[in-house]
């Protein structure tokens, strides 16, 4: 049961969060294009006429993006973004205000009193809410669980989005932040329509990297297909790991990792052809599945894999080892050859990464 108004607590956890919140320099800064984006992106998704991010700032809640809502900012206490904080890992959900008139009388959308609220609380990488991805409607609604998953998965996007910009702030370029900012909103912003779209097949792709993962590769060997594809004629396996993955993410931090895991993944997916299937396995870890293919061309597919990533853009040399075996559906398993390309791969890194190497083994 929701009771208004409530007490505002500052205490140290209260003080920790508010210094968390500053460290993002984010406060009474200028509209940004990719958060407008996100809050168009959450309103369409949930098929309301409100929807804003805001951040909780002492005894305010000031909009950094909005949609239908009259306030630039409003008192704390008197908003329902102020009371989902309390609860940082819970979505708070208002089906009909109408039982709660305090709440209702608190903010404008369009001129009109609000009967209906979805928040999801934004949280730093250390757990402090910082403000609220938040959802609005003149009468009651009641959301599907695709909706409440869509807001929760534009939460984390903000979530990425705003350690980002912080990202950029402290290295100090502040000359190139602004192409920097449009670059990656703007990949950001491909990213949240293809979820939006693909919604349904998330649980086969990963979030990150966009490629194939474990669940998604099962699903495709389970195809009739994919069947008839393997069984044409001689395929290869390649695996691919990251070399020095941890300790690049030791010294960079994981934000970098996140960016060098998902150039890799472009630099093979750029490489391999129409009919190649592309996986991240895990962790640093990819796989790509080439069909109708002999060792010697995919061992020309990996040693381009492997040329596009060594030249990859990235302020950090990025380079990949690569291990790759052949195989025939009419007589080997797919893990007994996955078993030798990752043998292969073993060979690559101790001889000195950045290589590929194919398997030898008689047969």
């Amino acid at each position: 049961m929701l009771v208004a108004p409530f007490p505002l607590l500052f205490d140290d956890r209260e003080a920790e969060r508010q210094t968390a919140l500053d460290r993002y320099a984010i406060l009474d800064t200028m509209p940004e294009q990719a958060f407008d984006d996100i809050v168009r992106l959450a309103a369409t998704l949930c098929d309301v006429p409100a929807a804003a991010i805001s951040f909780i700032d002492h005894e305010r809640l000031w909009f950094k993006a909005r949609i239908g809502i009259d306030q630039p900012q409003l008192d704390r206490a008197r908003s329902l973004c102020g009371h989902a904080i309390d609860k940082p890992h819970e979505t708070l959900v208002v089906e009909d205000l109408a039982p709660h008139p305090g709440y209702a009388q608190r903010r404008r959308l369009r001129g009109k009193r609000p009967r209906f609220y979805a928040g999801v609380p934004l949280l730093s990488p250390e757990g402090y809410a910082l403000g609220v991805l938040s959802v609005g409607d003149v009468v009651p609604r009641t959301l599907t669980p695709q909706q409440l998953e869509g807001l929760r998965l534009l939460t984390r996007q903000t979530q990425h989005l705003l350690e980002l910009r912080r990202y950029l702030r402290d290295q100090g370029r502040l000359l190139s932040e602004r192409d920097a900012v449009a670059r990656d909103a703007e990949q950001e912003r491909d990213d949240l329509r293809r979820a939006h779209d693909d919604l349904q097949y998330a649980a086969y792709h990963d979030t990150l990297t966009g490629l194939l993962n474990r669940a998604g590769l099962a699903r495709l060997r389970a195809t009739s297909e994919n069947r008839r594809r393997m069984a044409e004629g001689p395929y290869v396996l390649a695996v691919l790991d990251i070399d020095h993955f941890k300790q690049i993410n030791d010294r960079h931090g994981h934000l970098f990792g996140d960016r060098a895991l998902c150039a890799v993944a472009d630099a093979i997916s750029r490489a391999v052809r129409s009919t190649d299937v592309a996986v991240r396995y895990g962790g640093e870890e990819f796989l790509v599945v080439l069909p109708n293919t002999r060792l010697d061309a995919a061992s020309e597919i990996a040693e381009r894999i492997r040329q596009q990533v060594k030249a990859l853009p990235l302020p950090v040399p990025i380079t990949v080892s690569v291990g790759i075996a052949d195989g025939d559906a009419s007589r080997d398993q797919p893990e007994a050859v996955f078993e030798r390309a990752d043998q292969a791969l073993y060979r690559a890194k101790n001889s000195g990464r950045d290589r590929v190497i194919a398997d030898d083994t008689p047969r």
